[in-house]
């Protein structure tokens, strides 16, 4: 969302929006292949969407970033070592199946990064493999080889829109930002709605840019820049064995300020981990937490996450319910578990801009209850309705405004602060992962 108090209207307005978000930088193409096939492991029919990203000329300028999941997916493995090669040319990406700890994983990875190497012109090392999906499951990699020259002949400039809807799996629907720099541009999409608690969900995300950063640099900013957006998230607090984050420079636009591209990095990198949390899995309510006066911004990240990461007050967002006293909880709950607690006499909360708390008791009246409610409400991305088969679902596939439950907390007793977005626990979300393989 460009702020918090812009809407759409309806999924033909959200995605006119995105389609202006979405020319691609000088030197790219993207183009995509769908294809069906049946899972060996569960078998009923499926479909699964290649999508490849080809730089006109391969490029000595490309950073990733990926997840410290201590059981990384295949082509994490694969994507580390790519890292210490002299040039990437192309990133092959599939949905559906993840390919972790799945026979032969890191082989059939390796194969489909050389067909699309051979089909492009590159070597196989200057391809970076992506999956997103089930985990456990292996690739169907004849299937995936025989629709390889389909996304290779689909391969055109113009919009990364193709590549956004390519790489999704739950997400309702594809996340695009962008931001001009000094004559160039940089431009991200993102893919995630489950198992995203970022710590660098299934969260992929892919950011392109034809402004002329050397790999040095760029791989310092990307990683300031994840720290400070997706490593300040959590939909479920689950951390996924594929996370991987991307960026790519084509080189084909100097870059005269270096500050001012890590500006726009930081800010793409920002806009997309809000997305990503918008459009989690059942998420409701977005929740923005700011934590300010702590001792470093290390406990105050650790303490966001605390609150949006807390089950019995996320469930009480979902329902419209200000009980803040589980908020309260959260917040005592972590800071008691700490070797050296931090000193709560100075706290002060407020939700919706309405304090709370403060000198070690709740600040609450009537009145104070039905603007909370007001408040949560107006966060609400939608009502949740009890449905006839049993199964709840969102009933939009886009996102009607920008909005956040606002929770500040103020510590009073030092200089780190942080921003963590997080997301409430609905029925939708329990539904979702109930029956996510079936």
């Amino acid at each position: 969302m460009p702020d918090a108090e812009s809407t759409f209207a309806d999924r033909d307005a959200h995605r006119a929006w995105l389609a202006r978000q979405a020319r691609l930088p000088a030197g790219f193409r993207v183009g995509r292949a769908r294809f069906d096939f049946v899972p060996r492991e569960a078998p009923k029919p499926a479909q699964m969407t290649l999508t490849l990203i080809a730089l006109d000329q391969p490029t000595p300028d490309f950073a990733a970033v990926f997840t410290r999941n201590a059981f990384p997916g295949a082509p994490v493995l694969v994507g580390r070592r790519r890292l210490g090669e002299a040039k990437l040319g192309a990133i092959i990406i599939n949905n559906k199946i993840s390919n972790v700890c799945a026979p032969g994983g890191e082989a059939d990875a390796e194969r489909i990064c050389a067909e699309t190497g051979r089909l492009l012109g590159l070597a196989p090392a200057q391809v970076l493999p992506s999956s997103t999906g089930v985990i456990g499951w292996g690739l169907p990699v004849e299937a995936m080889l025989a629709a390889l020259p389909q996304a290779v002949a689909a391969l055109a400039g113009g919009s990364i829109l193709p590549a956004a809807e390519g790489i999704v799996t739950t997400d309702l629907y594809p996340k695009i930002r962008r931001a001009e720099v000094a004559g160039g541009s940089i431009v991200g999409i993102a893919k995630g709605a489950g198992m995203i608690e970022p710590n660098l969900a299934t969260m992929l995300v892919y950011v392109l840019t034809d402004l002329a950063v050397p790999r040095a640099e760029l791989r310092a900013m990307l990683a300031r820049a994840v720290d400070a957006s997706f490593n300040a998230i959590s939909i479920d607090s689950d951390t996924s064995t594929s996370d991987t984050v991307a960026l790519v420079s084509s080189g084909r636009v100097p870059c005269p300020d270096q500050a001012a591209f890590e500006n726009g990095l930081r800010a793409v990198c920002r806009e997309l981990a809000e997305d990503v949390v918008r459009n989690g899995e059942g998420v409701r309510h977005v929740l923005r937490v700011s934590i300010r006066g702590a001792t470093d911004s290390g406990f105050a990240r650790a303490l966001g996450k605390a609150v949006v990461n807390a089950p019995l007050f996320k469930c009480a967002v979902a329902g419209n319910d200000p009980n803040v006293g589980r908020l309260v909880q959260a917040i005592g709950k972590y800071v008691g578990a700490q070797a050296k607690p931090a000193d709560l006499s100075r706290l002060r909360l407020r939700l919706g801009g309405i304090e709370i708390f403060a000198q070690g008791i709740f600040q609450l009246n009537p009145d104070k209850e039905k603007a909370l409610t007001a408040h949560l409400q107006g966060a609400e991305l939608y009502a949740s309705a009890p449905p006839k088969d049993g199964v709840f679902a969102p009933p939009i596939d886009y996102p009607p405004h920008g909005r956040c439950v606002e929770i500040e907390i103020d510590l009073g007793g030092g200089q780190g602060e942080a921003t963590v977005f997080g997301g409430d626990l609905t029925h939708e979300y329990v539904s979702e992962n109930a029956d996510y393989r079936s």
